[in-house]
């Protein structure tokens, strides 16, 4: 009976991958006929992406694509990819069929919006990772939080509090006091909800809303009864970008990895110190196993509680630091809501990296191109609408999660409260 129940659970799955497999096939063909019919390039016309700015030290000739060769073969491709996947072998493919199969039709897409234009590629992957930093942060507290089994919703209002705490300490003590006082902010409410759901064993997901609203009705209030008075207290100092020398001047990954700000060599840092600890060291192991059997680790003497207040409030601080770059590292001042859901993009990267510090990171770049994207295709006057440029990083997001990141698997006992016999 139970050699029955697993064949027929075996021929469900399969089942299944073979319908995604034709679903994710018949997606790809429907592109390479987008690609061919609707980012039609005259024939003639090239698309100019400048490799390098005239300040740099080393300049690179501009990079042409003439446009319609290039968009004829994208389009073959992505045919290729799509009747491949209607094979037997394409099943094994599919995700990473979909994923290639998105990235030709972004570079199809990048060509047909430049034809007879020019584009700074270098200038747009240095946003790139400029936006991608309060999301992969916010990922990377997720990450910290989710690996000992606590589910952290309310990383959009950590964001937005160290935003707030940013512009009004920074207005007051510097640029300096203003990013110490938003990690603390961000570890307060770090601290607040490991309370919450480990101490009182509240529902994770009420008690991160609940924190996400308290924080939005906190800092909408002041923002529009206290800063609109007193602005001086909205008008904190802005961390320049700072090159490294020789790195900086490297072409194309110099601007990108090495001329930026405090908080992008901030991320890079964090995420290196977070793999190494979480994988290589007693403590991540102690972690992990918190999140992965909190009643094992329990037995061998670690203390379940601690590991969870330590690396929720830890994860806290993190996304504290992330929402420090909204005022003190981009326009130096407070707006309503200025996170724009990006918490919620860093949980959707924290999944899409499969729970992972540097996975989040690679996720991030993905929104924070998206993101930089639709800005750069605003100044070459696509006829697409700025609304529907605007909803690209979300539109991103769904993409991800749903398509590509394949059975991904959270920790065992993530959201699962643990009482101590």
């Amino acid at each position: 009976m139970s050699a029955v129940t697993t064949d027929t659970t075996s021929e469900k799955i399969a089942t299944g991958k073979a319908r995604q497999a034709r679903i994710v096939g018949g997606v790809l063909i429907a592109l390479a006929l987008l690609v061919l019919f609707v980012l039609d390039v005259g024939a003639g016309q090239v698309a100019t992406f400048k490799l390098s700015r005239p300040r740099d030290a080393i300049v690179l000739g501009d990079l042409v694509v003439p446009g319609q060769p290039f968009n004829l073969v994208a389009a073959a491709l992505l045919a290729f990819l799509g009747v491949r996947q209607f094979l037997r072998g394409g099943v094994r493919w599919t995700s990473i069929s979909l994923g290639v199969g998105l990235a030709i039709l972004v570079m199809a897409f990048l060509v047909w919006a430049t034809a007879d234009k020019s584009f700074s590629l270098t200038g747009m992957l240095q946003a790139t990772m400029v936006r991608a930093v309060p999301i992969a942060l916010g990922g990377l507290a997720g990450v910290l939080c989710e690996r000992v089994a606590v589910v952290n919703i309310a990383i959009e209002g950590m964001l937005l509090a160290g935003a707030f705490t940013g512009a009004l300490i920074g207005s007051l003590l510097g640029g300096w006091g203003g990013l110490v006082a938003a990690v603390l902010v961000g570890g307060s409410f770090g601290l607040i909800l490991a309370a919450l759901v480990v101490t009182f064993r509240m529902d994770q997901i009420i008690a991160g809303v609940v924190i996400n609203l308290f924080v939005l009705g906190l800092t909408s209030y002041v923002s529009s009864q206290v800063f609109a008075e007193v602005r001086s207290l909205n008008n904190a100092p802005v961390f320049r970008a700072w090159k490294i020398p020789l790195l900086g001047d490297i072409p194309v990954i110099g601007p990108m990895l090495f001329n930026q700000n405090l908080f992008v060599y901030g991320a890079l840092i964090l995420v290196a110190v977070a793999t190494y600890y979480l994988f290589h060291t007693k403590g991540g192991l102690r972690a992990r196993a918190v999140g992965e059997h909190p009643r094992a680790a329990d037995t061998l003497g670690v203390d379940v509680y601690w590991t969870r207040y330590v690396h929720v409030t830890l994860g806290g601080m993190v996304a504290g630091f992330g929402g420090a770059w909204f005022t003190l590292g981009s326009v130096g001042r407070f707006d309503e809501n200025m996170t724009g859901g990006r918490g919620f993009i860093g949980l959707a990267a924290m999944i899409f990296g499969r729970w992972h510090p540097v996975g989040a990171l690679s996720a991030a770049l993905i929104f924070g191109f998206a993101d930089s994207l639709q800005q750069k295709l605003a100044l070459l006057n696509t006829p697409i609408p700025s609304e529907f440029l605007a909803m690209a990083p979300y539109i991103a997001t769904i993409i991800v999660v749903a398509g590509l990141i394949g059975k991904a698997r959270a920790p065992a006992a993530d959201g699962k409260p643990y009482v101590k016999e």
